[in-house]
């Protein structure tokens, strides 16, 4: 399978050359590369770290505290971690727990918001979350989705486009009237919310592909923290857009 991924974060560039550096190893045993189990086990090990820092934020939303400062601290920290670490996956040992405990709160507190507006909601959120890593990860495993190289520039394109609309509608907001599209519950707004959500969901055949090929290639051990981060921001992305999408909906009831 090639390997000239694009994903964003996993990107081709930084497991070229780690596979260079190993390359120029004499022997690196296999306790000390990257492995398929070891990578799922981090992934574990960040999920329990996101959620143990959101049922902060989430206890104080329902205790009568402001979680509103833990909440955007976190968010900006998941955020500048995560540009580090894209830098400098060597030290994702340390900035991929970070990430997971930062992006917690941030997730906490956001999903504390909109459960107290639609009652039920987060627990459907994290429903359609699973439902759908699982899905993707079946399709991954029986080859029923291939990871081509046209299906990575799809995929990635999609996924700039999107994120160069929500960057340019919240600048052009804040000095403006402006209201964006993909705000409200107008048909419009449900349907690029729907669309979001299966793009993100296509990232998880990415962040499948690069780990499944860094265990293969035998990358450093510190890739197993690099993948897992990686699965972790796509999984955050996929919940946070349910979580809108499902608003949408439960407001037009």
């Amino acid at each position: 399978m090639s390997s000239n991924s694009k994903n964003p974060f996993l990107n081709n560039k930084i497991f070229n050359s780690t596979k260079e550096e190993v390359h120029e190893a004499t022997i690196i045993g296999h306790e000390q590369t990257m492995t398929l189990s070891g990578t799922i086990n981090k992934s574990l090990i960040l999920f329990l770290l996101l959620t143990a820092a959101a049922m902060i934020t989430w206890w104080m939303a329902f205790n009568g505290q402001n979680p509103t400062i833990p909440m955007i601290g976190g968010a900006i920290m998941g955020l500048v971690l995560v540009i580090i670490a894209t830098f400098k996956p060597q030290h994702s040992g340390v900035l991929a727990p970070g990430y997971a405990i930062f992006e917690g709160l941030f997730i906490g507190g956001l999903s504390a918001i909109f459960e107290a507006k639609y009652p039920g909601i987060v627990t459907q959120a994290v429903g359609a979350t699973f439902v759908t890593f699982a899905v993707c990860l079946g399709l991954y495993k029986y080859k029923i989705v291939q990871v081509t190289e046209r299906f990575k520039s799809i995929v990635i394109a999609a996924t700039l486009a999107i994120a160069t609309y929500y960057l340019i509608s919240w600048l052009v907001s804040l000095f403006t009237n402006f209201s964006p599209v993909h705000h409200g519950n107008s048909m419009a707004s449900i349907g690029i919310s729907a669309f979001v959500i299966v793009i993100a969901a296509m990232n998880l055949f990415l962040d499948f592909d690069q780990i499944e090929e860094g265990s293969t290639r035998r990358m450093p051990k510190f890739m197993e923290w690099y993948g897992a981060m990686g699965l972790m921001i796509t999984l955050v992305w996929l919940y946070v857009e349910f979580l809108r999408l499902l608003s949408k909906l439960n407001s037009k009831d």
